[in-house]
């Protein structure tokens, strides 16, 4: 913005012509300031929340659905932890037997993550989902203890982690500060040392939530991060196989995916966290499940808690303030029957990474109550 400041004081008195032209002239150098100015402040906000990763997602031109094939149940020889489609997704029970990963592994090159607010130390790869037919990064966190000799024959417990709508894969690193503030609790042994995972959720182009959803000829969402991702974890990593190893964790509209995968995939997840989610998919105007009334019932976490054939043993972790989340968290609650439990925390403060941050500790020491360290 100075530059352009500058450059408009400098034209201000060199321009020539007739009246009209000398007006209309400095009228488009003040429109030019305010324009960078709003760009400047834009910018500066998105940089501090990471709320975009790059321009192709801020104008909505990126697209990561390379194809939408027809995803195939997980059957008891492909092993890993890979599940059917989650409800609304494309229906399908959960198969396959989570202790015995497949034989055909996947190495992935890793890099840093070219972003001065994300730790050094997390690690960033381009993922092909073999399932899903989506095309996104992945940054994955690993524990302190993972690269300590004592602990070379240990398999590590994993949480992915799931941005808000808008959201980048880098904000719960660069913004919440997740890995910055769990690493020492993870020394002194107050927090399991679990991997990090953030995938990429923002898949469609033209400002179109996914909703962490498979939705038929559109896009795998719920299988891209349900099957692809924790298959690339597994291949690549020495990660728990055991659904009792894994958790999901989001906010906002990742709050809405957490909940809702992690009741929809109990031989997937044992916990979720839903940081000031939602339950009806609708509640995102731009989620394109919620424009649909069959997938937006059938992904609405209450209405998988009412329709399990069996209830899921799933712990769930549910913070809003009132009119934000609380009162989702006691719908499911009510409807949750065990082995499902409910810890339903209301909150005080706006919708916003600062209270999410700051709740970062309590939900991990809790997570590790539920996924202790072995």
């Amino acid at each position: 913005m100075p530059i352009s400041i500058a450059v408009a004081m400098w034209f201000w008195g060199r321009v020539k012509g007739p009246k009209p032209v000398r007006v209309l002239s400095r009228l488009a150098m003040l429109v030019f300031c305010q324009v960078t100015a709003v760009i400047m402040v834009f910018v500066m906000v998105n940089n501090a929340n990471l709320i975009y990763g790059s321009w192709d997602d801020l104008l909505g031109t990126g697209n990561h659905v390379r194809a939408v094939p027809v995803v195939p149940p997980q059957d008891a020889g492909a092993g890993g932890q890979g599940v059917a489609a989650a409800a609304g997704g494309g229906g399908g029970a959960p198969a396959g037997d989570a202790a015995h990963p497949p034989a055909n592994k996947v190495q992935q090159a890793f890099r840093g993550v070219d972003d001065p607010k994300v730790p050094n130390d997390v690690q960033k790869t381009d993922l092909k989902g073999q399932l899903s037919g989506v095309d996104g990064e992945v940054l994955v966190w690993l524990p302190p203890q993972y690269n300590d000799p004592a602990f070379k024959d240990r398999k590590f417990p994993v949480v992915e982690l799931i941005p808000g709508y808008p959201g980048s894969s880098s904000t719960w690193y660069g913004t919440l500060k997740v890995s910055e503030q769990l690493k020492p609790l993870m020394q002194q042994g107050k927090v399991a040392p679990f991997i990090l995972v953030s995938p990429r959720t923002l898949l469609l182009g033209n400002h179109t939530d996914a909703g962490c959803t498979d939705v038929p000829g559109k896009v795998n969402a719920d299988t891209w991060l349900t099957r692809d991702v924790p298959q690339m974890i597994l291949d690549n990593f020495r990660a728990d196989p055991s659904a009792d190893r894994w958790a999901i964790a989001g906010y906002s509209a990742g709050a809405h995916c957490a909940a809702k995968l992690s009741l929809a995939h109990p031989n997937r997840y044992r916990a979720g966290v839903s940081l000031s989610g939602y339950n009806d998919p609708a509640t995102e105007k731009d989620s394109l499940v919620g424009k649909d009334p069959k997938l937006r019932e059938a992904n609405n976490p209450v209405a998988i808690v009412k329709g399990a054939a069996q209830p899921p043993k799933v712990a769930l972790y549910v913070s809003g303030n009132k009119g934000d989340g609380f009162e989702d968290g006691q719908a499911i609650a009510a409807a949750a029957k065990a082995p499902t439990t409910v810890q339903v925390v209301e909150t005080t403060g706006p919708h916003s990474s600062d209270v999410w941050k700051d709740m970062v500790p309590g939900v991990f020491e809790w997570l590790t109550g539920v996924i202790p360290a072995h």
